[in-house]
């Protein structure tokens, strides 16, 4: 069964230890004692807590897409025609090319928060190395 510490869940979720830390003292987030002393999460409670906050942040509209990532916008470069968005959600950099008049219209600017929708046919899915 795989187990996760502290850090590596809040490393996951792009939060604070203190805030797994919280969730787990709080009784939201599942979490036990390893040989060490040291909380340990059960991969499958955590994919649960996060599945259950995903459903608490609303559920999506009416699209087909059901990759969501909220974060902030960290760059924009805009010309004539085009537009590159840089969102940053949690830990990970999401680029986005698109119309400059879709990104003026949707108002995004360097610090404006947005949620990147992704929908496509293609998506590689890796597991890490050992550490």
């Amino acid at each position: 069964m795989t187990t996760f510490r502290i850090s590596e869940a809040a490393a996951l979720l792009g939060v604070s230890a203190d805030t797994v830390r919280r969730w787990v003292d709080g009784g939201r987030l599942p979490a036990t004692r390893d040989e060490h002393g040291h909380r340990i999460i059960p991969g499958a409670e955590l994919a649960a807590f996060v599945r259950a906050q995903s459903r608490q942040d609303g559920e999506p509209g009416f699209s087909s897409a059901r990759n969501r990532m909220r974060g902030i916008v960290t760059d924009i470069v805009r010309d004539r025609v085009m537009a590159k968005v840089d969102i940053q959600a949690g830990p990970f950099r999401i680029v986005s090319l698109m119309s400059r008049e879709a990104a003026d219209e949707l108002g995004l600017e360097v610090g404006v928060v947005a949620e990147a929708v992704v929908k496509s046919t293609t998506v590689v899915v890796e597991r890490p190395g050992p550490a």
